[in-house]
């Protein structure tokens, strides 16, 4: 068996386990929606306490909150396959990959997957998930735009972050977008973001995060702003939750279909999606 790797409480690290445990859940109990054998397999190779997570695993509230994560992936895994079927040996990009793998989910034998995420957390998965074949793991800040000197976008790049623009603040993320559709003519970059309102239900999250400047981070109640972000790019959006996917498994319940209709509508969840020209 495996070394098993020591989380320790308080660590940058275990910051990655919350949404790893949130897909591990919602592939036990949504399996008709979504599958990711990747989190559970991840998750027995950790030493660190469960206790707490699995106390609370039967909560309606917290099984929405994995159905939350496990939508937004299966989101991005559609924009992903859509550039891949007309850009077959694309390069994709996990930008603030975390312990995500959802690169080799949307693995066509033919891309390169590219995780990019800072120093530690790349060692981390390092240990729990090593780079496979057509794999690079690169350690960097996304706002050191360095990283982009190792992806080979030659034959196409699709950029995605998941829970990833949150934390920036608006400037870094227009800064991003259009350094990226300077460098990678044709590319697509697919992020998510949320209302104002959406940014108040987050705070503690920031809080706990040690964000300071929680003010100045990115939310987005009128998408249409983001046209002005990037002139190089056509860009649309859907809501995250039900925008792609109707949700079908029995094991989601009418609750669930309210309060993801609320998150798409009130909270103002969407998957943005820019086509660079």
């Amino acid at each position: 068996m495996p070394e098993k790797i020591t989380i320790e409480k308080g660590s940058v690290q275990e910051t990655l386990i919350i949404p790893l445990y949130g897909r591990k859940l919602c592939a036990e109990v949504f399996p008709k929606l979504y599958t990711d054998p990747s989190a559970a397999k991840i998750c027995s190779r950790l030493d660190y306490d469960f206790s707490s997570l699995d106390k609370q695993a039967n909560s309606t509230f917290w099984r929405f909150g994995a159905l939350e994560a496990a939508m937004r992936q299966l989101d991005m895994q559609w924009e992903i396959n859509d550039y891949l079927a007309s850009h077959p040996a694309a390069a994709v990009i996990n930008m603030g990959c975390g312990l995500d793998q959802t690169g080799r989910a949307c693995d066509n034998g033919t891309c390169r997957i590219y995780n990019v995420d800072m120093p530690d957390i790349i060692e981390a998965r390092e240990q729990l998930s090593p780079a496979g074949e057509r794999e690079l793991n690169v350690a960097s800040n996304l706002n050191d735009f360095v990283w982009m000197d190792q992806v080979d976008g030659s034959a196409g790049a699709v950029f995605f972050a998941a829970g990833v623009f949150h934390y920036f603040t608006e400037g870094q993320a227009r800064a991003l977008v259009n350094e990226l559709a300077e460098r990678f003519g044709g590319c697509r970059i697919v992020f998510d973001t949320v209302g104002k309102l959406g940014k108040r239900l987050m705070r503690t999250t920031f809080k706990n995060f040690g964000m300071e400047n929680y003010d100045e981070c990115l939310a987005v109640d009128d998408p249409t702003v983001l046209r002005s972000w990037c002139p190089k790019a056509a860009v649309s959006w859907r809501g995250y939750m039900l925008g792609y996917y109707p949700m079908d498994d029995p094991a989601v319940t009418g609750l669930h279909r309210f309060l993801a209709r609320l998150c798409d509508g009130a909270v103002k969840m969407r998957i943005n999606r820019f086509d660079v020209a």
